[in-house]
């Protein structure tokens, strides 16, 4: 049986012993996962939960709103979502496109802004979403134009492998511009790279959030 306490303790203890230089927040990614296995880790003091689908996130939320949790929205975004997106939310990760930041902007007005992280495509696969790097100047500049975002960092999903200097070489990139762009904007302070099989890796080349979840909750329902 999945033990969700031990299992944070553990990731916890993992991300504490590389004495990251800044705090390390983890995102529980709770996609597919029931609200019974949300609220065992919630009891464990676990606050911050991601998810991929809209309407399972708008159900789980439902049922768990007595409890005060953070959510990020890390899946693609569909524009018929944004307007739901942008008024359930406290985060999103998976910005790339100005139509898509336009109408969360817009769904935004009179409830202040919302945080959220440029996808970038670090691995430039055809098939992944994101902003490619030599894009991502003029990307930005363009939605900081928006006064209902606010841009606290750079996210990446980088290619799928086991190959542990390819994952560091595309760490590294990201985190090198990441570190350029605070220098410009200082709202950014949020790395979002790492997930389950990465995310030490993640954080020896700079990621302040990491979006953990088979290793938090086991296989998905």
């Amino acid at each position: 049986m999945n033990n969700i306490k031990q299992n944070l303790a553990l990731i916890n203890q993992k991300i504490d012993s590389l004495k990251s230089p800044t705090k390390v927040v983890l995102v529980a990614v709770s996609k597919q996962q029931n609200a019974s296995k949300i609220i065992e880790a919630v009891e464990c003091g676990q606050t911050i939960f991601g998810e991929n689908y809209l309407q399972e996130a708008l159900e789980k939320q439902q049922i768990l709103q007595k409890y005060k949790l953070e959510w990020h929205f890390i899946g693609p975004i569909q524009s018929n979502k944004c307007k739901s997106i942008a008024e359930n939310f406290s985060w999103v990760h998976t910005i790339d496109r100005l139509k898509i930041a336009s109408r969360i902007n817009d769904a935004r007005k009179n409830m202040g802004a919302i945080n959220i992280c440029i996808q970038i495509n670090i691995s430039n696969e055809e098939t992944k979403s994101g902003v490619r790097l030599g894009d991502a100047k003029e990307f930005i500049n363009e939605i900081s134009k928006l006064d209902n975002l606010t841009i606290r960092g750079l996210m990446a999903i980088p290619s799928n492998t086991n190959n542990e200097k390819l994952l560091a070489k595309e760490f590294q990139l990201l985190g090198n511009i990441y570190e350029e762009f605070k220098k410009i904007y200082p709202t950014i302070d949020t790395l979002s790279m790492g997930m389950s099989n990465d995310y030490l890796n993640a954080i020896n080349h700079g990621a302040n959030m990491v979006r953990i979840g088979s290793n938090i909750f086991g296989a998905r329902a």
